[in-house]
């Protein structure tokens, strides 16, 4: 039990801090940006879109190699067992859609349910920090 807490919480962290520094690196580049201000808050929505696209990667990496390691279970039902599998069903997990026609077994499932709650958390965090920037730049052209 200790070895899926150690693995998921490092997963988790590492798509927490990627995100921090997505945000921190377009807070610091921002003011610095000499186009329109409407230009910047585009530039925000596709570096925060790149964001979440390398933390699902992430979670896919895990997955892909968890199904291919004993004794942390498959993914099963339509999944081919391809890395780009993977990733269709971090997507789902992710943005907590959960279409159902991948389903987790054994060990893994405690990292989908985290990834759902880590996507959750980030996609609000992204939308709370675009909300920000669309206030402090949105009218000034």
């Amino acid at each position: 039990m200790l070895k899926v807490f150690l693995i998921n919480g490092a997963v988790i962290a590492l798509a927490v801090v990627i995100h921090y520094e997505f945000l921190y690196q377009f807070t610091m580049v921002m003011p610095r940006l000499r186009i329109r201000h409407r230009f910047r808050i585009l530039l925000g929505v596709f570096a925060a879109l790149t964001a979440h696209t390398l933390e699902i990667w992430i979670f896919a990496a895990a997955y892909f190699f968890m199904d291919k390691t004993a004794g942390w279970g498959h993914l099963q039902g339509s999944y081919d067992g391809s890395l780009l599998s993977s990733v269709y069903f971090s997507f789902t997990a992710f943005t907590t859609l959960g279409l159902g026609d991948i389903e987790p077994t054994g060990n893994m499932r405690y990292l989908v349910g985290l990834e759902s709650l880590t996507g959750f958390v980030l996609i609000t965090w992204t939308a709370s920090f675009l909300y920000l920037e669309m206030t402090r730049y949105w009218d000034r052209d």
